[in-house]
This record gives structure tokens, C-alpha cells and sequence, in this order.
């Protein structure tokens, strides 16, 4: 019985010994660059930019595929950002994709939810809470106002209400015009000595 338990344990040793060489020997990177520009998105996955959320657009810009100004999420800032990340030019928004809009959360009327669950489904970060033929809510801290719930509402009661900022949603704007540094002017002769 003994020798069956040290058995045991040293198959259990020598196989977490390999896999814990093969998570070192087969360690894939992940792309620093992609994840930069990963950061820069807004994280809607709404598919506006013709990919199915942030993670493979930002692969797509990295790769050369998708240009910087297809994001309407993000809006010009995120252009402006993503210009200076990779050294590009800036590009005013891709009006094919759709235009910036304030942010805004999605808001379900209770009192016309038929809890089909169809906004649940259409929901990428699953923000709606709810239950089959019971009122469905909205997580406004995890929507992204995607917009994405709104066209499979049978009901028509999910609308899009702007959000306001706050001091605790504040954040600084990216500047909107160029700064001009002009360079100093120095003169070529000493300054006169005071006499004494």
C-alpha cells in the first residue's frame, strides 16, 4: 500500500517537473506592440472597425492590415494617440465606420422588457443582467455602449443615454491644436560693460 502512495507521488513530481519545463521551454510572447496599441482602444468591442473587438484590430494595425482612424469609439483622440504611438500621420476618423459620439450607456424601460434574452446574447462584455420571460437590467459600470443590444430588441425599450462627466470621470483632453515653440533669440554681442 505504501509503495503504491510513493509511486504515485513521484509520477505526480516527475509530471509537474514537465510541465513546468515545458511552460518555460514553450513560452509564447505576445506582441508588446500590439498590446500597446490594445490599450489605446476603447475596449467596446462593438466591431465597428470591421473586426470583431479591440484585441484583433489592434493586431491589424500592427500588422500593417487596418488603418489608425477606423475606431469611432475611440473618436479623434484615440487617433491622435494611436498617431503618436506609431509614428504615423494623423488621419481625421473614417466616416465608412462611423462617426464619434458622446459616450452613453444602455438603458432598458422595465416596464416594456419582454425578457427574451436577445440583448444578452448581442451583449460582448456582458453588461445585461436578466433571465428568460423575467425584466432584463443594465450594468452601467460594465457597458461600453456598444450599441450592439439594440437592434435585436424585438420591444424596442433599450435607448442609449449619455453619460455626464463627473470629477471622478474626468480626464484631461488631448490637446486639439499645435503647440509652436519659437526658439530664442540670442544676440551676437556681449553686453555693454557699466563704467565705473
Amino acid at each position: 500500500m505504501i509503495e503504491a502512495l510513493l509511486v504515485m507521488a513521484g509520477l505526480a513530481l516527475a509530471l509537474g517537473a514537465a510541465l513546468g519545463a515545458a511552460s518555460v521551454l514553450f513560452r509564447t510572447q505576445g506582441d508588446p506592440l500590439v498590446d500597446k496599441i490594445d490599450a489605446i482602444l476603447p475596449q467596446t468591442q462593438c466591431g465597428q472597425c470591421g473586426y470583431p473587438g479591440c484585441k484583433p484590430y489592434a493586431t491589424a494595425i500592427a500588422g500593417g492590415d487596418a488603418d489608425i482612424n477606423q475606431c469611432p469609439p475611440g473618436g479623434d483622440e484615440g487617433v491622435r494617440k494611436l498617431a503618436d504611438l506609431l509614428g504615423r500621420e494623423y488621419k481625421p476618423l473614417n466616416a465608412e465606420h462611423g462617426v464619434e459620439k458622446e459616450k452613453a450607456v444602455a438603458f432598458i424601460d422595465e416596464a416594456t422588457c419582454i425578457g427574451c434574452t436577445l440583448c444578452i446574447q448581442a451583449c460582448p462584455v456582458d453588461a445585461i443582467v436578466g433571465a428568460a420571460k423575467q425584466m432584463h437590467t443594465i450594468v452601467a459600470d460594465l457597458c461600453t455602449g456598444c450599441e450592439l443590444c439594440i437592434a435585436p430588441c424585438p420591444a424596442d425599450c433599450i435607448t442609449m443615454e449619455t453619460v455626464t462627466e463627473t470629477l471622478d470621470s474626468w480626464k484631461w483632453r488631448y490637446p486639439v491644436f499645435e503647440l509652436k515653440v519659437e526658439p530664442l533669440q540670442v544676440s551676437a554681442q556681449p553686453p555693454a560693460k557699466e563704467a565705473a
